[in-house]
């Protein structure tokens, strides 16, 4: 006989307390150490047809949803008209109610097919709000940001997307470019904080030769407010028979660059700035300075 099979001889006799403290209301983790249990395979026969007592069961947000499915079910609908109905998804559906038995086709694959659509549509739109109230509350727990922020984050934007000075290439200047007018707006605003005046800029629009370039370039002069003078002349990306353009939407506009006239000081400090975020990041970089000139 092994040791697990003597320690637990009297299995009927274990079980009978398993289950009387199982209907206390006692957790599988309270019996086990009370009975001193450490086989879960013997614990799971113990407790085997007992229901777990309700305080144990996790708390789900979808429940109230599970039973209306099951009743719906109950009522002969589908899963597509359950989806209709409730707006959840079918896989969900499936999970609920797939013990119930099966309601009679009534309705030809046309009509269902229909049915379907209706569901999705629904499905689609509950996950449209729920993206749009996410953005909402991300939006709003920004707030207005601080001078200190700005900077920061103005910092952080060029060195992801601006251009930078290489060993190869060594040149020290600000230019920046972008496709989305987010971004440009934020890098204006940023560039108007470290006190770059508007005639220190220029402006140019780089775009795909088949797109509508006129409509492109009179939104770039209306979201930064720049007059003709500021804009250098539109560079045209040129097509060939395998180009394979994807960006063909009426809100393409192609990107905008932004340059800053002599901006070397200006460069020197984004670069220094990003230094200190990333030793600020984490001071224990200051031991380890990547960063030959700091």
């Amino acid at each position: 006989m092994t040791e697990t099979t003597s320690k637990y001889a009297d299995f009927e006799g274990l079980r009978t307390q398993a289950v009387a403290l199982r209907r206390e209301g006692l957790s599988r983790r309270q019996i086990r150490d009370r009975l001193h249990v450490d086989n879960n395979d013997i614990l799971n026969r113990l407790l085997d047809g007992e229901p777990a007592p309700e305080w144990t069961k996790r708390p789900n947000a979808k429940d109230d949803l599970r039973a209306k499915a099951r009743e719906l079910r109950l009522q002969g609908m589908t899963y597509d008209r359950i989806q209709v109905e409730l707006g959840c998804s079918k896989s969900s559906i499936s999970l609920w109610v797939r013990d119930l038995p099966k309601p009679e086709r009534k309705r030809s694959r046309e009509q269902s097919s229909a049915i379907g659509r209706r569901g999705w549509e629904v499905t689609l739109q509950r996950r449209e709000a729920e993206r749009r109230a996410t953005k909402r509350d991300a939006a709003d727990q920004v707030g207005t940001m601080t001078d200190r922020e700005l900077f920061l984050l103005g910092v952080g934007l060029y060195w992801a997307e601006g251009s930078k000075s290489k060993p190869y290439r060594p040149q020290e200047r600000v230019t920046f470019v972008n496709s989305d007018p987010g971004m440009i707006e934020v890098f204006l605003a940023w560039l108007r904080l470290v006190g770059v005046e508007d005639e220190h800029l220029r402006f140019h629009v780089l775009i795909h030769e088949t797109a509508d370039v006129a409509a492109a370039e009179q939104f770039w002069a209306e979201l930064t407010g720049a007059g003709p003078s500021a804009f250098g002349k539109t560079s045209l990306k040129r097509h060939t028979p395998k180009t394979n353009r994807k960006n063909a939407g009426e809100n393409y506009r192609g990107c905008l660059a932004v340059r800053v006239l002599k901006s070397a000081e200006l460069y020197r400090r984004i670069e220094g700035s990003w230094c200190g975020i990333v030793l600020g990041a984490d001071p224990a970089n200051r031991s380890n300075v990547r960063f030959s000139w700091y």
